[in-house]
């Protein structure tokens, strides 16, 4: 039976690089880094030569549960892996969403550091966030990552 999430976690090219997009621009809480050389970490990916380095995330007063991270960064140091399409469109491909309290303000500060953005803020306009407010944007790998203003009256 499933109890809850324990972390995302997403495969980057460079965690040195990755690591200060989530944290100082994102304001995510880096609570762990991991070297992960060991024949546990062999087992549980599938390939015998797996050397990775991991950073784990949280969000500043969000309940994280037992794990303390929500989001975990993987870098393959071995094998070094094939770069999949970009986009959403594609099978396998995911995103995550962030919420945020403005997100015009949001917007705004990441583009100022050089933060991509696939289109201008979109006032939702129909289903169960109606009222609210999104915008795809991209990581330093080019990740999918959303934001999201919930409407006023957010459902619980």
């Amino acid at each position: 039976m499933i109890i809850g999430l324990w972390h995302t976690s997403f495969t980057v090219e460079n965690l040195d690089k990755s690591i200060p997009f989530y944290r100082d621009l994102l304001g995510l809480t880096l609570v762990h880094e991991q070297a992960q050389n060991n024949e546990y970490t062999r087992k549980l990916v599938g390939y015998p030569d797996a050397n990775l380095k991991v950073a784990m995330f949280s969000i500043d007063g969000l309940d994280v549960g037992p794990s303390g991270h929500v989001l975990e960064l993987v870098e393959y140091v071995s094998p070094k892996g094939l770069e999949v399409p970009e986009g959403t469109v594609h099978t396998r491909s995911a995103h995550l969403a962030f919420r945020v309290t403005d997100i015009f303000q949001t917007v705004h500060r990441l583009t100022e550091h050089g933060v991509a953005f696939k289109s201008e803020i979109v006032a939702i306009q129909e289903g169960r966030n109606k009222g609210g407010y999104t915008v795809y944007f991209k990581d330093p790998d080019g990740i999918t990552l959303e934001l999201v203003q919930p409407p006023s009256k957010e459902r619980v």
